[in-house]
């Protein structure tokens, strides 16, 4: 027998008034600064003590990224786990190891790693002290999509579990299916063989037309093949400022060093300034004008700046084109708020400390 599907009102009214609660919702959800002591450790199942800076599972809602602590007690490790969301660790204090896919990275304050989609890992603690790391995934975006999904296998050894999801890599003849699988093949070969760690020994800062110095931490520049995310670090040199931009999209900037205070605006003035300091996520996610200042007049501030860009944004700047997505202010502008980063005594790069 036929039936309909109906609503009370329009299409037209349901979807706008959808539109309506969720960006209310976003805006409700929304946060300029999240501290150590607002992403409150509680003890996990998989033998680690996990909070939430921001994301979904600590009621800061995202959409694109979240952020997370994780803590190792001594001598103690978590269960192995997948899931199909891809994630980026930064160390902040402690020394340990992370397991992918059988292979075993030991890292220490400072490393930086990438965790694929639906490589099975495991992190643990063979020091004397307590290790601590953040987290920065996908997870939100796939949520979105419906295609969030997350498998634990206890402690099983990685050679007793499935590998990751099978691909065809090749198929001959010129026909659009042929083409699609051997595009997504080579995109599959390339994502498995992305580099997994970065040492803080082998780091090295450049000075940038912000006022800053920089480098990459987890990129494709630099030999990684994730989602999307990207991770960075920038100095601040004391008392300096880096000059103003405003892109859409989550940013999140974790403060490894020093303190501070970040302007946010919808415009160049008049909107607000948020002071920081060691162990703070500032949050950057409402296509603001924002500009971040070190306010020790003696030393330097490290921040890790991650975001989305290749992938989300650089498809909202397509899709939105001729809108200008990324903005800065003209050169000459901009350089006078950055000032000369070569004219700053930058000192040796040492590995952070946690607290």
């Amino acid at each position: 027998m036929p039936t309909r599907t109906t609503t009370d009102v329009t299409h037209y009214h349901v979807q706008k008034n959808r539109r309506a609660k969720f960006l209310e919702d976003w805006r409700t959800n929304h946060r300029d600064i999240v501290t150590p002591e607002d992403a409150v450790l509680h003890d996990s199942p998989r033998g680690s003590r996990i909070g939430v800076y921001v994301g979904a599972d600590g009621d800061r809602p995202t959409r694109t990224m979240d952020a997370l602590v994780h803590e190792f007690a001594p001598g103690t490790r978590t269960t192995i786990h997948r899931h199909s969301w891809d994630a980026m660790v930064f160390v902040v204090g402690g020394w340990g190891w992370t397991e992918i896919d059988g292979e075993l990275i030991e890292w220490g304050p400072g490393d930086s790693l990438h965790l694929p989609s639906w490589a099975w890992h495991r992190s643990g603690n063979h020091g004397t002290e307590t290790a601590r790391y953040l987290t920065f995934s996908s997870e939100p975006m796939l949520d979105t999509m419906g295609l969030s999904v997350l498998e634990d296998a206890g402690d099983a050894a990685a050679e007793d579990l499935p590998g990751r999801p099978a691909y065809t890599g090749d198929l001959s003849g010129d026909d659009p299916y042929a083409r699609r699988v051997r595009r997504v093949g080579r995109e599959q070969q390339s994502r498995r063989t992305g580099r997994l760690h970065t040492s803080w020994d082998d780091l090295e800062l450049l000075n940038t037309p912000r006022g800053t110095r920089t480098t990459f931490l987890l990129d494709r520049a630099i030999g990684y093949q994730a989602s999307g995310i990207t991770m960075a670090m920038f100095e601040i040199g004391p008392g300096r400022g880096q000059s103003m931009h405003r892109h859409p999209g989550e940013a999140w900037l974790y403060v490894v060093e020093g303190r501070g205070h970040s302007y946010l605006g919808t415009e160049p003035e008049g909107g607000e300034e948020h002071p920081w300091k060691k162990g703070d996520l500032i949050v950057v996610d409402h296509f603001l004008w924002h500009q971040h200042f070190n306010d020790d007049p003696d030393n330097t501030a490290k921040v890790v700046r991650i975001h989305m860009f290749d992938s989300l944004l650089e498809t909202m700047r397509v899709l939105t084109d001729p809108l200008v997505l990324f903005e800065e202010p003209p050169e000459h502008i901009r350089d006078k708020q950055a000032g000369d980063p070569s004219s700053i005594e930058w000192p040796p790069l040492e590995r952070p400390t946690w607290p």
